[in-house]
């Protein structure tokens, strides 16, 4: 019985020069809140990398530990999400682990998967976790329609996924990464 359910959402900015990652801070058990403060995004390979997970909490964290191998390994996010992904699917004990993960940083912003998806969205905009499609969508409509920077947008976009997924809280948490 794990903890699941939750919303991440990442917006890389080439004009605002910036990476943002936002997460709700609600954990859930089956139909329990255990947790309303979980810190679900976490700056990796020294502050230069966001990453956010939605799954199984042990199971992200390990997949984020063995992502900032990689890094540290290649150098470039892309490089290390690829190998990530490649060892992820082929491995016997990390097949089992079940997670999806968001990272962004200067150099790109991608969502990888255990089925060996590595995506790098068009828009710089990705959501994942049960609100995730909730708060993306929210995003690209403030984004498109306000001024406000990246920060804001992905605050205010969790904020409207709150508003309508029961597994998303209002305690937000962004991260920032700049160059």
């Amino acid at each position: 019985m794990g903890l699941h359910a939750t919303t991440v959402l990442a917006i890389r900015s080439e004009e605002a020069r910036c990476a943002v990652m936002a997460c709700d801070g609600q954990a859930t058990m089956e139909t329990r809140v255990v947790k309303a403060g979980a810190r679900k995004v976490h700056r990796i390979y020294g502050g230069k990398v966001l990453a956010g997970f939605a799954g199984g909490t042990a199971d992200g964290l390990a997949l984020l530990e063995r992502l900032e191998g990689k890094l540290k390994e290649y150098g470039s996010l892309r490089r290390a999400a690829v190998e990530l992904s490649k060892e992820w699917r082929t491995d016997r004990a990390l097949r089992r682990l079940e997670a999806v993960i968001l990272a962004a940083s200067e150099e790109t912003l991608l969502l990888i998967t255990g089925q060996g998806d590595v995506l790098e969205p068009d828009d710089g905009m990705a959501g994942i976790g049960s609100g995730g499609g909730y708060a993306l969508a929210a995003a690209r409509a403030l984004s498109r329609h306000t001024e406000l920077a990246p920060a804001e947008i992905a605050r205010q976009a969790l904020l409207i996924a709150a508003e309508i997924d029961v597994y998303t809280n209002d305690r937000i948490t962004v991260e920032e990464v700049r160059w």
